[in-house]
């Protein structure tokens, strides 16, 4: 048992020199919501919360965390992260609805269970991949997310310096402009090298199946949201039956029956549950364990701060499997004060923290700079 203390939302905002976009907005910030707990005696958490659109995001996140899921359950006595999770999961169903706010809702109980997890994990003197129950591991394999369409041969060559060896490129910007990209970077990489290609959600089925047919002469190694989150799955199956390429989704599915229809017929290769988007580890742990156990690949979605991205590496420690954990390719001091704690890429590879819970400092005092009120 622990009494939950005090549940702490800081926000942060760091101007970028080049906006990163997307085939429905652009970000020209870097934002981040972490979530700071504090039990009784002292022993903290941290998590974090997606927020990167709309523009307010962070703040109107923040507010929520602040003013209406912190009184549910600070002062109060719990067993253990899930046991709080489905109890802000009830107490805001209703909320939910009345308001239309599903989303922000969700991500924001997300970030809070990130940060109990920790918190737990760190009382039991364990890392956190440990704690959910995997087997000792030093490293998971990593992927460069992020990369824009302007130029993105570019920032490609510096991640592979860098010791990356897995790409992921955005497209949805036009049929001439994606194929130049792609072809682009395999020109740089070799035919050997995975390349991934996300459309986030940019076409309608019957462009997803010509862009899917004329992509594959790359041999990208998914096709990541070709079509919106919410067509139905037998559409997602039927552009699976037709595209030469494996499909990946699963950052815009809310919900564990959302997430097992998912598996079971979308006929998605690749499942990319994002912790700070929905279900946050209590969530996401069974339907990543399901998702091996029916002979898909379980890659965490993430582009954000550090906090998350070290959530999901453990996440993805703890389940194992042959997924690799994405890590957005643009420059972000919110993330790199987490990431560069971990050690370098080498060969695809990253570090697992071996400290409790975590296993990485919050080093709040370095991001004070970017800190916004709420």
């Amino acid at each position: 048992m622990t009494i939950v203390a005090r549940i702490e939302p800081l926000v942060y905002r760091v101007p970028v020199e080049t906006p990163v976009a997307t085939s429905f907005g652009i970000m020209r910030d870097r934002p981040a919501l972490f979530i700071h707990v504090l039990d009784e005696d002292g022993a903290e958490g941290w998590g974090e919360v997606w927020c990167n659109f709309p523009s307010v995001g962070a703040e109107h996140r923040a507010r929520l965390v602040a003013e209406t899921l912190a009184p549910m359950i600070v002062g109060k006595d719990w067993n253990d992260p899930a046991e709080i999770y489905r109890h802000l999961t009830a107490r805001t169903e209703v909320l939910a609805i009345q308001s239309g706010e599903h989303g922000p809702l969700a991500q924001a109980i997300a970030g809070i269970d990130q940060a109990l997890w920790d918190l737990f994990a760190r009382r039991a003197g364990m890392p956190l991949y440990r704690y959910l129950g995997g087997a000792h591991a030093r490293t998971v394999p990593v992927y460069a997310s992020g990369i824009n369409a302007d130029e993105p041969e570019k920032l490609t060559a510096r991640k592979l310096e860098e010791g990356y060896r897995r790409f992921k490129l955005k497209v949805g910007f036009g049929r001439d402009k994606d194929l130049r990209n792609l072809r682009a970077l395999r020109e740089i990489l070799g035919d050997e090298t995975p390349i991934m290609i996300d459309a986030n959600q940019a076409w309608d089925r019957e462009t997803a199946t010509e862009m899917a047919l004329a992509c594959a002469a790359f041999a990208p190694a998914w096709l990541e949201e070709p079509m919106r989150a919410d067509t139905p799955a037998g559409k997602w199956a039927e552009l699976s039956r037709r595209s030469p390429i494996p499909l990946a989704a699963g950052e815009n599915i809310r919900g564990a029956a959302n997430f097992e229809s998912a598996v079971a017929s979308m006929g998605l290769r690749y499942l990319q549950p994002d912790i700070g988007k929905w279900g946050g580890l209590t969530g996401c742990l069974p339907i990543c364990r399901k998702t091996l156990a029916s002979g898909l690949v379980y890659c965490p979605h993430w582009l954000g701060g550090g906090i998350g991205l070290v959530a999901s590496l453990h996440l993805l420690a703890a389940v194992g499997g042959s997924g690799a954990l994405e890590v957005d390719a643009n420059p972000n001091p919110l993330r790199e004060a987490h990431l560069d704690q971990l050690g370098p890429i080498e060969n695809g590879r990253i570090g697992i923290p071996q400290g409790a819970g975590l296993g990485v400092a919050a080093r709040m005092e370095e991001m004070a700079r970017y800190s916004v009120p709420i």
